[in-house]
């Protein structure tokens, strides 16, 4: 009778942890803004298809968000060696506050020319859309930063991380 209370017990265990864990969606990265651009382009999560665009329209599309990440790209390695140089200046014996404040603020103004790049695109787009289009084009990213779908919730998530 004990092996078999004992024997349910580790089952609801097991059972516990394996609904515990989080699902494996793709790679954990920090800077989701460039890839929800890029699905919201190329037409995922049936973005594209509601706003009806023409040919014309995205192949502009594709060619904007493809200068916008040679623009980005840059500045993104810039931020991943920075946020790596501030692991090693706060991990030091006798940290260096000024050496750590400076570093922060060169991260900060990277996220912000980062995110100007990103409106500027975004609002490129905007303006070639007609007006049915960017109602629903707004309705769109209105409903993923409200956290509606799943683009909402990695935003969300990357706003906590941030």
């Amino acid at each position: 009778m004990k092996t078999k209370v004992l024997m349910i017990a580790v089952l609801l265990g097991f059972s516990t942890v394996l609904i515990a864990q989080p699902a494996e969606n793709g790679p954990k990265k920090s800077f989701h803004g460039h890839e929800h651009e890029m699905q919201m382009e190329e037409g995922h999560d049936g973005f594209g298809k509601g706003l009806n665009l023409t040919d014309a329209q995205k192949d502009a599309f594709k060619q904007s968000m493809i200068a916008m990440q040679k623009e980005v790209k840059p500045l993104r390695n810039e931020l991943g060696e920075a946020m790596a140089h501030q692991k090693t200046l706060v991990s030091a014996d006798k940290p260096d506050m000024a050496a750590i404040n400076k570093n922060i603020e060169k991260i900060g103004s990277l996220k912000v020319e980062m995110a100007k790049l990103r409106v500027k695109h975004r609002l490129d787009i905007r303006a070639q859309l007609t007006d049915e289009q960017r109602m629903k084009f707004d309705a769109f990213k209105a409903n993923m930063k409200r956290g509606n779908g799943h683009q909402g919730m990695m935003q969300k998530m990357h706003e906590r991380m941030e």
